[in-house]
């Protein structure tokens, strides 16, 4: 098995471990398909990348524009503890994992706005309406509307990146959305658990693995792929 490796901007390059079949390849913060698509064209079976939760989600995102998610085992190791880290269990540095763990299905979550959802989004403060599925989880004001894949979520039975497939079943888990709001003496939260959340609210900044969306939004989706990352985890 052969292994491409990225090391995504100002990292620690003297901690990645050399091996068989491991080739590091030096990359900008958050690559672009520039950086990307000529690596991706010499890979064929692992792809791990060594950054921040924005650098990994500009990864996944090229890979399923260009349809490798199917193909590729992809392993990710944090620089440091984030929100994806602490999500899926992972330990900055460790790459002994990311190189040799055998995958595990797991949700990829989109949003409207052309991009993907590795760790959390969020929309704080937030004044609105919110549904996850048909559940309504908000309707008025809250601290904070978090949202993030499933790790527990049950993976998909047909796997396929054309979601106009109409003989898919609709997948009915895949993210978790948290309400935060002000309590008496401190703040609730309550978890709810779907496919997809829709939310319309009054004009906020969205922020999506630590990156904020360059336009202040009024509405916002998040929504189950029909294909799961083939995720070392």
């Amino acid at each position: 098995m052969s292994t491409t490796a990225l090391s995504c901007g100002n990292v620690d390059r003297t901690a990645r471990p050399a091996g068989d079949g491991v080739q590091w390849f030096d990359v900008p913060v958050t690559p672009t398909r520039q950086d990307l698509d000529p690596l991706l064209a010499e890979t064929s079976d692992r792809l791990v990348v060594h950054g921040t939760d924005a650098d990994f989600a500009s990864v996944v995102l090229r890979l399923l524009r260009k349809g490798r998610l199917a193909d590729l085992v992809v392993g990710y190791v944090p620089v440091a503890d984030s929100p994806a880290a602490r999500l899926w269990g992972l330990r900055a540095g460790d790459f002994e994992r990311a190189l040799t763990a055998p995958p595990r299905p797991s949700a990829l979550i989109r949003d409207d706005s052309g991009g993907v959802l590795l760790g959390t989004g969020s929309i704080e403060p937030i004044t609105g309406q919110v549904y996850c599925d048909d559940e309504q989880v908000l309707n008025g004001s809250a601290l904070e509307i978090t949202v993030s894949p499933d790790p527990a979520a049950t993976p998909l039975p047909e796997s396929t990146p054309d979601p106009m497939n109409a003989m898919l079943d609709p997948a009915t888990d895949g993210l978790l959305v948290t309400t935060v709001r002000r309590g008496l003496l401190r703040r609730r939260s309550q978890v709810a658990r779907g496919r997809a959340v829709q939310a319309s609210f009054r004009s906020a900044t969205v922020v999506h693995d630590g990156m904020k969306h360059p336009r202040p939004a009024e509405k916002w989706v998040w929504y189950r792929h029909t294909e799961d990352l083939r995720f070392a985890r």
